[in-house]
């Protein structure tokens, strides 16, 4: 009775805050999955001195975002165990031994509500901590940590509602670089990539973890995200896998269509963006993918392979970033730190500057900024913890107003960088680092 109540009371307050015209963040890019913040009342530029921050909580490692969900501000993170020797080589696929954590906080005052940590020993590349944010749904968030630990869990008080561990589950190797692939939830279904035979992804009833249904071999799970589209008012689910792309029936796993697309070293990492009837996929080693959609079961490519490391001249080769797609221009950001609009149909390159993720203008490896439109204009997270207020249009990039938010703690490649996605909600910016969680104000000052 005493949990029901305390449960009962958490929701209230959730629906108070909806209500009250905040609009949560609960999962990665936002409410619909489509990069957009849609609240209004948020600041034209930054006051003197940039924008407040509004509370700072410790947490430890990790690329894992924030979901912002009524009042509470779920996380992911990583403590090595005591005596654990600093990792300085991404690619050793080490890391030892240490706890995941699941965290929530108040996103008012930024209180650790509860946290349910885990042994978790480490045997990746890039063993910083956990990848995925956190999907919350219905007052139960869902967690799945790098080494393939998946947990659903109360959101009001943490208490374990079920748990897997996928790879025994499912007889299969943990991703070189750790899972990655941010859990979709659809009507019942929480939706997963697993791997092993026949089970390239799953779909777990929410409320149990049963299996309602498994799909596709592929010798690994890569690191896209399933994406849930429609098409002539048919759902397809979209998934990118390392060796293709395939569209299946969200209802029973069956393959509608699919397209050969091979990554390059397995990198397959942004999701894949519709437009229209094109969506658009991208990747560092193969440069990217445009496919028509005839139709529910069938896709033709438009053209393919344009943006590859010897074609630097048209096409996109993204890395970590998820384009933007809209009215028939791509805007993104390659492997190299180029941002760059194209014009869908071709291809063609109509723009690309440094400007926004490097600071002396020469490409870097790897160089990223996280893109989410609100209103006519995008606010830019880039991997050096700075904030950038810019519109892009299919004739320029047009920066407004920057801001330094938090500091870069994470060393890749000679340098420090944040490579967290943030949340926009409450008329907030959540970002995390590896030492802190902060909820900085972007509201119009009255």
């Amino acid at each position: 009775m005493k949990r029901w109540l305390f449960h009962s009371v958490v929701m209230l307050g959730m629906l108070a805050a909806s209500q009250a015209g905040a609009e949560d963040w609960p999962q990665w890019l936002g409410p619909r999955r489509d990069s957009v913040w849609r609240e209004e009342g948020i600041l034209e530029k930054f006051p003197p001195g940039g924008p407040k921050v509004l509370w700072r909580a410790p947490v430890g490692a990790g690329y894992t975002g924030p979901a912002v969900a009524g009042e509470r501000v779920f996380v992911m993170d990583r403590i090595p165990a005591a005596g654990s020797k600093p990792v300085n080589n991404s690619f050793s696929r080490t890391g030892g031994a240490g706890v995941e954590r699941i965290l929530c906080f108040s996103a008012k005052e930024g209180k650790l509500l509860w946290k349910h940590e885990y042994d978790c020993a480490y045997k990746i590349m890039y063993p910083l901590g956990p990848r995925c944010t956190p999907t919350v749904h219905e007052g139960k968030v869902y967690a799945l940590g790098a080494m393939g630990h998946l947990f659903c869990l109360d959101a009001a008080s943490g208490e374990v509602l079920w748990s897997k561990h996928l790879p025994t589950e499912y007889q299969c190797d943990v991703p070189p670089a750790g899972c990655a692939c941010h859990p979709l939830i659809d009507g019942d279904k929480l939706i997963c990539y697993a791997g092993g035979q026949g089970s390239l992804v799953v779909a777990l009833h929410k409320d149990t973890g049963k299996e309602i249904w498994r799909s596709l071999n592929a010798a690994e799970i890569g690191y896209c995200p399933p994406v849930m589209i429609e098409k002539d008012g048919r759902k397809q689910l979209i998934i990118w896998h390392p060796e293709g792309v395939a569209s299946l029936d969200p209802e029973t796993g069956q393959p509608l269509w699919k397209q050969a697309f091979r990554s390059g070293m397995n990198m397959n990492i942004s999701a894949p963006r519709l437009d229209g009837d094109l969506l658009f996929i991208t990747s560092f080693f193969n440069g990217s993918l445009l496919l028509r959609l005839k139709g529910a079961r069938d896709a033709e490519v438009v053209w393919e392979g344009k943006g590859s490391p010897q074609q630097r001249g048209s096409g996109m080769r993204g890395m970590m970033c998820t384009p933007f797609f809209a009215d028939g221009h791509i805007f993104g950001v390659c492997g190299n730190g180029e941002m760059r609009c194209l014009k869908a149909e071709s291809g063609q390159r109509l723009w690309d500057t440094l400007s926004a993720t490097v600071p002396n203008q020469r490409p870097m490896q790897w160089a990223n900024a996280f893109i989410v439109k609100q209103g006519d204009r995008f606010f830019l997270a880039n991997e050096r913890g700075e904030l950038i207020i810019a519109r892009l249009t299919p004739e320029k990039f047009a920066e407004i107003d920057r801001a330094q938010i938090i500091e870069p703690t994470h060393a890749v490649s000679g340098r420090d960088v944040v490579w967290s996605h943030p949340a926009f909600a409450h008329r907030c910016v959540f970002a995390r680092n590896d030492k802190e969680l902060i909820c900085v104000s972007l509201a119009k000052e009255e």
